[in-house]
């Protein structure tokens, strides 16, 4: 099985999809799924635009709404979790996971599923403290606080998958496990992204609920972007260990794309079902769902109220009676609102949709949908969605706009190191010359190699502590590194301002003076790493 895992998509599936196709091509290989950590940016039409919290110069449809309407087909199985840029009215529709588009699944808020044999879970958006403990209280129309806090974690899904016993093989999130530097190499992740230093030094990088979750999972991989930056570390466990592998953002000359090698055993049948474990949990902790703009706590040890959940074999085999099938198929899929049409005004979204994913899963196991509630409580209906034939296809729209990068993420940054870049940014804007963005196709063979685990040590004076070299699980194994064509809207070409401009530059020599990969100071720029089998053992 070989999985290819993508950081910040911020909604360039097609180039996506084309990069993978050309590795595929080159390499003469088959990939069989796809995953994305956030940022997917899954908008239909305008209003799903302005129900995304990004400011109004980098609102721009991309390409995922060709999928939507039918006009294309996800050539690969996708799947994908929110993060800080989403459309998020639609992603509220499913609450807990379902198609937003043929041969593309939402994991949900969180969820695991099963691919083959290969267990895989997420969890949604970024963490922020002051809303961790709050219900699910945000509906159609978000206000600009709503807006933003409708993305951040809380602490039910949490709850929920801290009940998983069975393994999980693959676990992902948004924004990086709090204190995940400490296990990699910090001085040269800093040595790209400065403004990370403070937040590092103060230990206020990160997500808080996600290292627990990776100390009490201990995945055997986790995966996560946000940052817009590669970053590895190996987490050792008493009895195992977890490799953590950060992701950057879509665009050239830039390693947002991770090809997988997953041993045979986990192949199975190839096929997307749900996990009767995690199904379980959600209904024996319906009763948890708050949507009050408080903070709720959940249940633990000294009350008189059940506060481990952990599924029954009599709990799981209730679960699968009540769905028949654990396969998942896109057949559920509907379309509830409108395609793309560059014509229609350019509305904000008023009401939520029901989506018939959600009711008919929430009607199977019992639970609520959140957003349900919260219309409930204020007396008011959720609107019928607008079900289209699924033989529908959109007029192709041709793109003609050159898409500038999104804002680089500052939800897990200090207050001076957002105006800071902010500053940075403006004057990148306005200097920069304006090129046509072009990647040269190159290719390399070279060692890839994960970091040997670092030990974080409470003494500053006492050195970290490293495992030999034997220990690193890509030791000893050949890696190709390519660098490929972005592939570039159709239509004529754009010119266009680029912040960081220098990394796009090409010297007399040919050289190019792209970053470097955090991973490996020696190798070339690229997007694209393909890594020798890594054991899941």
């Amino acid at each position: 099985m070989k999985i290819a895992v993508e950081g910040c998509a911020h909604g360039e599936l097609e180039k996506i999809y084309e990069c993978i196709e050309t590795i595929q091509r080159r390499e003469d290989i088959k990939i069989d799924l796809l995953i994305c950590c956030g940022d997917f940016q899954a908008v239909r039409n305008h209003e799903d635009l302005r129900a995304m919290a990004v400011p109004q110069k980098y609102q721009h449809m991309c390409s995922f709404h060709k999928y939507y309407s039918g006009e294309k087909r996800a050539p690969i199985l996708t799947i994908f979790i929110g993060g800080n840029h989403e459309a998020s009215n639609y992603l509220q529709e499913l609450p807990y996971g379902g198609w937003v588009a043929p041969n593309i699944y939402y994991l949900g808020r969180a969820g695991v599923v099963k691919f083959g044999d290969l267990r895989i879970g997420g969890m949604s958006g970024i963490y922020k403290g002051q809303d961790y403990g709050q219900g699910h209280w945000e509906c159609l129309p978000y206000n600009q606080s709503s807006l933003r806090t409708v993305y951040h974690v809380r602490s039910l899904e949490v709850f929920r998958l801290n009940q998983l016993k069975e393994k999980v093989n693959v676990m992902l999130s948004h924004d990086w496990p709090r204190g995940i530097t400490d296990y990699g190499n910090t001085e040269k992740l800093l040595h790209f992204k400065t403004f990370l230093r403070e937040d590092i030094e103060s230990g206020q990088l990160g997500s808080v609920p996600a290292m627990k979750l990776l100390q009490s999972l201990k995945p055997e991989y986790w995966f996560a972007a946000h940052l817009h930056c590669q970053y590895a570390a190996i987490v050792k466990h008493e009895d195992s260990e977890t490799k953590f592998l950060a992701l950057d953002k879509c665009l050239p000359k830039r390693r947002h794309l991770q090809i997988l090698d997953i041993p045979s055993e986990y192949d199975g049948d190839m096929c997307l079902k749900y996990d009767a474990e995690w199904l379980a949990i959600l209904r024996s902790t319906n009763h948890l769902l708050g949507v009050k703009n408080v903070n709720q706590h959940m249940p633990g040890p000294g009350g008189n109220e059940r506060y481990d959940f952990t599924p029954t074999e009599a709990e799981k085999e209730k679960v699968r009676s009540l769905l028949g099938s654990l396969l998942i198929t896109e057949d559920s899929f509907v379309r509830t609102a409108a395609p793309f049409n560059p014509n229609a005004p350019k509305i904000t979204p008023q009401e939520p949709l029901l989506n018939p994913q959600t009711v008919e899963l929430c009607e199977k196991l019992g639970i609520d949908d959140p957003v349900q509630v919260v219309m409930a409580r204020s007396g008011r209906k959720m609107r019928q969605p607008c079900v289209e034939a699924k033989e529908m296809r959109q007029p192709r729209v041709e793109a003609t706009e050159m898409r500038r990068p999104s804002d680089e993420a500052t939800e897990m940054r200090g207050p001076s190191v957002e105006a800071n870049e902010q500053k940075i940014e403006s004057q990148n804007f306005e200097s920069a010359p304006k090129p046509v963005l072009q990647t040269p196709i190159k290719s390399s063979k070279m060692s890839l190699c994960l970091p040997p685990p670092v030990t974080p040590c409470g003494n500053e004076n006492s050195s970290p502590t490293s495992t030999p070299e034997t220990s690193t699980p890509a030791n000893n194994c050949d890696s190709l590194i390519y660098e490929c064509r972005t592939p570039m809207s159709e239509g004529k070409k754009k010119l266009f301002k680029r912040r960081n401009m220098s990394i796009y530059n090409v010297s007399e020599d040919g050289s190019s003076s792209a970053e470097t990969s955090v991973l490996d100071e020696d190798s070339p720029s690229s997007k694209y790493t393909r890594v020798g089998s890594l054991s899941l053992d």
